[in-house]
């Protein structure tokens, strides 16, 4: 059984912040949490009193980083994309795939469901972002793969994936009288509005139906209207929605997330990347679902100009949420982790710094950069001096 103490710094928990805080780790777990304390431990880490110590990140929705790509449907591509997040904060995720053709899908999912990984972020299911879309709002999405949704086809892919997709993005309007959305709710897999060009009637009836989640606000999604909410609307005035925000400063312009962040409980509020297999590289030409992907000046584009997911690191996410809206640390440790471990049901082991949790936890120095993250209670990055 190994220990190890982390001393000083600002412990955030779900109820208030613990300064100059001691934090006590056995093995992958949490063993106690408090002022000095006086322990010992194999390994003890004292770092300065104005540092940060926050809940690993929990990434939702990203498609890969460092080179590799859920799609690639290899152990190296889950291996390498998980042995990069920590440098950002992440110490979980789903991986996240795009429509493409059946057998490319199929692929992807086996490869996750068989897929284990004992150092770096956690796996904890997969987020199968297609086929069941609008073409109206494709986005980077390939339009030739997209069709209704299938029950019968979505049952095969969940139990090819070992029952560990999570998390469904489709567009309402693509699935007859809302069956599939129907089946999810009853099977405990979310249902989350995206690439979507449906009414507020539409989503209305959908959410009464089950739907809970909205992938991506903003983009790729029925803009509001005076005379029509759209799906934009629907959001707002549905506050069982949960919903994705990427805070690159380029999907969603500065002044629309403080926007967000004033109209939308903080409560449902979830800090994604929406990342491509570019994350983490230079600028230069990419593949995403098939197509070439453009990175330059921050941004991932298609030859046409659409954005084709982004390259945002999680712990940018969380400085760019702080600078765009005025919103505490404290806050944003909440979108980031908290409400996802929240949102896929998993908070009584991820999402806070409590007794018990599994030992996932990143240091921020003053500055908010990443200076250690651990992942179940094994330090996996590391800032170099």
């Amino acid at each position: 059984m190994s220990t190890i103490l982390v001393k000083g710094g600002k412990i955030y928990q779900p109820e208030g912040i613990v300064e100059n805080g001691s934090l006590l780790i056995e093995d992958e777990t949490i063993r106690e949490i408090g002022l000095n304390l006086v322990q010992q431990a194999d390994e003890i880490i004292e770092i300065p009193e104005d540092y940060h110590i926050i809940p690993g990140i929990i990434d939702l929705h990203i498609h890969g980083a460092a080179g590799h790509d859920t799609m690639d449907a290899t152990f190296e591509a889950l291996q390498g994309i998980s042995a990069y997040l920590p440098s950002e904060g992440i110490t979980s995720y789903l991986p996240t795939t795009i429509t493409q053709k059946n057998e490319a899908i199929e692929q992807a999912l086996q490869n996750a469901a068989t897929y284990t990984n004992n150092s770096g972020a956690e796996v904890l299911g997969i987020h199968l972002e297609g086929p069941f879309l609008s073409p109206k709002r494709a986005g980077a999405q390939p339009q030739e793969y997209m069709c209704d949704t299938d029950i019968e086809l979505f049952r095969k892919w969940q139990e090819l994936s070992g029952n560990t997709i999570k998390m469904v993005t489709l567009a309402p309007e693509q699935d007859p009288d809302f069956q599939l959305i129907q089946y999810m709710k009853k099977t405990g897999v979310i249902a989350s509005i995206g690439h979507s060009d449906a009414t507020y009637e539409v989503f209305a009836e959908a959410v009464k139906k089950g739907l809970s989640h909205a992938t991506h606000f903003y983009n790729q999604m029925r803009e509001m209207h005076h005379r029509e909410p759209g799906v934009v609307g629907g959001v707002y005035l549905h506050d069982e929605i949960t919903a994705e925000l990427i805070v690159d400063g380029v999907h969603v312009a500065p002044e629309m997330v403080k926007l967000t962040a004033k109209l939308k409980d903080i409560n449902t509020l979830i800090l994604i990347s929406d990342a491509m297999r570019a994350k983490g590289l230079e600028e230069g030409v990419y593949e995403l679902g098939g197509q070439k992907v453009f990175v330059e000046n921050g941004e991932a584009r298609l030859e046409d100009g659409t954005l084709a997911g982004s390259i945002l690191r999680m712990d940018d996410a969380i400085k760019n949420m702080m600078s765009y809206t005025g919103c505490s640390l404290q806050d944003v440790v909440k979108m980031a982790s908290y409400n996802p471990a929240k949102r896929i049901g998993i908070l009584d082991r991820k999402g806070s710094l409590e007794t018990g949790q599994d030992a996932d936890f990143v240091i921020l120095n003053e500055q908010f950069e990443v200076v250690m993250t651990f992942c179940r209670g094994t330090l996996a990055y590391q800032q170099k001096n």
